[in-house]
């Protein structure tokens, strides 16, 4: 896969479209979700010429067209720093446009003042349980995936809600099995979900990754059997 800056050195960007570098998605049949990405330090200057700084969530459906690669979006949501905006309406209403043309989807954006509580969930690390129970939220923690372009790690805790039990000792040997695994935070949670579905046959089933942020900038995909998503973007303590 060609990028434009991942991998690569950067000089100087704007808050252009034309920084945006898109990727292509795999399409996937019978899956519903979105990609939460949060950006913590995202800032602007207001109509007066004086920074302000925000935490942006934009969310991108997983049936886009395209996705947008990170470090593009980095640079992207960068370079706003310097320019000023009119109002919040102004400056969201920029990434929207922006995000959507780039993805073909109708990309939502806006600014978070608290994040929604993390779920509680049976952890799979420590349990001594042998099965989960039906429809239980649980939760693996110390996820490692492999960037495939640049071959740095990535952290994540991974959440499951299934309708049917699942076999623990398969689940936690097969989540570790991705610690060498090259592959982007999406195409993680959807070869999971896909998986699960393949071994088990489950007709309700959602996976949420809560990745780690890098460059002040987190990705959390949801891949579900259901339009309406169980999950939400939410945020743990220790991240």
């Amino acid at each position: 896969m060609t990028t434009k800056f991942l991998g690569k050195l950067v000089g100087k960007t704007t808050a252009s479209f034309k920084v945006l570098d898109p990727i292509k998605r795999e399409k996937a049949l019978h899956l519903y979700g979105v990609d939460y990405w949060n950006a913590y330090e995202f800032n602007y200057l207001d109509d007066e010429e004086l920074p302000v700084l925000k935490v942006l969530q934009i969310s991108i459906p997983s049936s886009s067209t395209y996705t947008v690669e990170s470090k593009s979006l980095k640079l992207y949501l960068n370079a706003f720093y310097k320019k000023s905006y009119s109002s919040d309406i102004d400056v969201l209403g920029k990434i929207i446009k922006d995000l959507s043309k780039l993805t073909k989807s109708l990309v939502e954006a806006k600014f978070l003042r608290k994040f929604n509580p993390e779920p509680e969930a049976l952890n799979i690390n420590t349990t001594k349980r042998v099965n989960t129970n039906p429809s239980q939220v649980i939760k693996f923690t110390g996820f490692r995936s492999i960037c495939p372009v640049t071959s740095q790690p990535d952290f994540a805790n991974i959440y499951i809600n299934s309708e049917l039990p699942i076999d623990i000792k398969w689940l936690r040997s097969y989540l570790v099995s991705y610690r060498d695994k090259g592959d982007f935070h999406e195409q993680c949670i959807e070869n999971i979900y896909k998986d699960i579905v393949n071994k088990y046959k489950v007709s309700r089933l959602e996976v949420c990754g809560r990745f780690l942020r890098r460059g002040g900038i987190d990705i959390n995909p949801i891949r579900s059997s259901h339009k309406k998503l169980f999950f939400c973007n939410f945020r743990e303590f220790n991240q």
